[in-house]
């Protein structure tokens, strides 16, 4: 086992224990100010699970929407934290600081599957994303970037339907789930502190068995074949009329377009470049 390695923990909300409505995950009311102390002490359990199991530094993530939800001041001290945009690795930021895996936590599922507050990148602009050839949510598209860097997603935590979708892919990856989904926007749920308890035991695990051989030995996902293509399914062809304004653009049909990639980071570049776009036609 290496000595003491350095993480990297992504926070979003959607897959905290207790979130369902979108309310919730939008800043400027009272629901969404409880869900980030919620997501705020996901993350903190995250990071004590981390130093637990051997790490020597952490690197938090502040990943959902304006990428300025967590409290600062509740956090494990011993942590750094990474907030604030545009940043070109996104949800990923922090991963090309020397890292040697990521923890995803409170992390959903795909767009059009029936996880909770299921959507990729932008639900207002993408119905459907692609990248060489998979269809992939947030989970793929950022352990493909993280697997660019040599690093191994290592755990993540969210609903059953994210658990699923993780398994496919990283099927060596810890899951702890904390919530089931009945769909979208309904299901049950751990309580808070139930579902810190176990953030905090999965995150221990699964750096504890960093670098390990046999089953619980992680390495880092890359997408297969060559061409890490993007392709998006807009919400709207009036949105992907704006995005095929950028020269880089391909229209495919009235509602999909494709962009030409050299590397995964380009590809969530783009991504993320076109999110901005669509705020255009707000």
């Amino acid at each position: 086992m290496m000595s003491a390695p350095k993480i990297l923990i992504a926070v979003d909300i959607e897959g905290v224990a207790g979130v369902w409505r979108p309310e919730q995950v939008q800043a400027g009311n009272a629901d969404y100010e409880r869900a980030r102390r919620w997501m705020t002490q996901e993350a903190d359990a995250a990071i004590r699970g981390a130093f637990a199991g051997g790490a020597g530094a952490v690197l938090v993530n502040d990943s959902h929407g304006h990428f300025g939800n967590l409290l600062a001041d509740e956090l494990d001290p011993r942590a750094e934290l990474i907030q604030g945009k545009p940043r070109q690795l996104g949800m990923m930021a922090g991963v090309d600081q020397g890292v040697d895996g990521v923890l995803m936590i409170g992390w959903h599922a795909r767009a059009k599957t029936r996880g909770v507050l299921a959507h990729t990148s932008n639900s207002a602009a993408f119905a459907r994303v692609w990248l060489g050839g998979l269809e992939l949510g947030e989970v793929g598209l950022y352990a493909a970037l993280a697997g660019e860097f040599d690093v191994p997603v290592l755990m993540a935590s969210g609903c059953d339907v994210m658990a699923d979708e993780l398994r496919t892919l990283l099927p060596q990856a810890t899951c702890a789930v904390v919530k089931w989904s009945e769909g979208a926007r309904s299901g049950r749920s751990l309580s808070p502190a139930s579902a810190r308890d176990l953030i905090e035991a999965a995150a221990r695990d699964a750096v504890q068995g960093l670098g390990s051989a046999g089953p619980r030995g992680c390495t880092p996902w890359r997408l297969p074949g060559a061409s890490p293509t993007l392709r998006v399914q807009c919400q709207t062809p009036a949105l992907a009329d704006t995005f095929a304004l950028w020269p880089g653009v391909q229209r495919e049909d009235a509602e999909t377009i494709v962009v030409a990639c050299a590397t995964v980071q380009d590809a969530v570049r783009s991504l993320n470049a076109l999110s901005v776009m669509a705020i255009a036609l707000r």
